[in-house]
């Protein structure tokens, strides 16, 4: 993204969110605040240029000269929305878990417009939540927040970062966070951009600033989603139109050998959730088109023993 700009990312996950929660029945994650943290004008745009996607994800169905509503619902539910609504709901189903066993701390990487320390008010009655983003983004989503109205938690910290220039342990010591008590840190939709060292690392420099008993929660994509003899074609559409906008994906991990990477630099693998097993806790028995996405994973690892 430009740095003088927010990221076009943040807001394409707050409308898949928005989108989920406005349209689909039952819901796999209910952000019910999402539609409000974008405008009218944004959601039509994004709405728009979402259900032109459609001839580049699936030409044939786009020559059959669909209205708008009806091929953005497709693009939503099959090829955009499912992984950000599961991914979402993984995260915070392992938060209340973390909870229950004593973290007081949620760091948010990448936190973007999220919501959850307006939704959630009765676990923020726990937690101290840190809200880690690029300047930029922040900057644009607490000018939003004040045109809402919304009153800024008490026990909600903002953390701007630029990591092309800044380590997260850094910026953390600039801010409240306490070291010494355990934390839970969501890290979702990036590993895929970074390269395998720099997912490493950044592992590494949590591990580094926080104590025994917390925990970190990601996705990344598996070996077989690089292999094209092997990869779905979902992947492959994703993986050509991210690399259009200028990101493309680089990291991937092979989930047999992952809890040994992970214990090499003192994580301990948690749970491992492949494709399979995600279709199972959170897509089962729907019949609108959603399904989990083919090679990515959820993890939840903890600081070794």
């Amino acid at each position: 993204m430009e740095h003088s700009a927010v990221s076009a990312t943040a807001l394409i996950t707050a409308f898949a969110r928005a989108y989920h929660a406005t349209h689909d029945a039952p819901k796999i994650f209910d952000d019910y605040l999402a539609e409000k943290i974008l405008t009218k004008e944004e959601f039509a745009f994004f709405g728009k240029n979402l259900a032109d996607a459609l001839r580049f994800f699936n030409p044939e169905l786009a020559a059959s000269n669909l209205d708008q509503a009806m091929a953005l619902d497709w693009v939503m539910k099959v090829q955009n929305a499912p992984i950000t609504i599961s991914r979402a709901r993984y995260a915070e189903d392992c938060l209340e878990q973390a909870i229950k066993h004593g973290v007081e701390q949620y760091i948010i990487l990448g936190a973007g417009m999220e919501t959850f320390a307006f939704r959630k008010p009765e676990m923020m009655e726990r937690l101290h939540v840190y809200e880690v983003d690029h300047p930029a983004t922040q900057a644009f989503k607490q000018q939003r927040l004040s045109e809402l109205g919304w009153e800024i938690p008490s026990h909600l910290e903002f953390v701007p970062v630029d990591f092309s220039k800044e380590k997260l342990a850094d910026v953390l010591k600039r801010s409240s966070y306490d070291p010494d008590k355990n934390a839970f840190f969501s890290w979702l939709g990036v590993t895929y951009y970074l390269s395998k060292g720099t997912v490493v690392d950044t592992l590494r420099s949590i591990r580094a600033i926080a104590p025994r008993g917390s925990t970190v929660v990601f996705d990344y994509i598996d070996s077989e989603g690089f292999d094209p003899a092997k990869v779905a074609k979902r992947m492959q559409l994703m993986q050509a139109i991210v690399e259009r906008v200028g990101e493309p994906m680089k990291a991937h991990f092979d989930p047999v050998t992952l809890g040994k990477e992970l214990g090499a630099i003192d994580w301990r693998l948690e749970e491992n959730l492949s494709p399979t097993e995600i279709e199972e806790r959170y897509f089962k028995n729907r019949t609108d088109g959603y399904h989990a996405f083919e090679h990515v994973h959820f993890v939840w690892a903890a600081i070794g023993e």
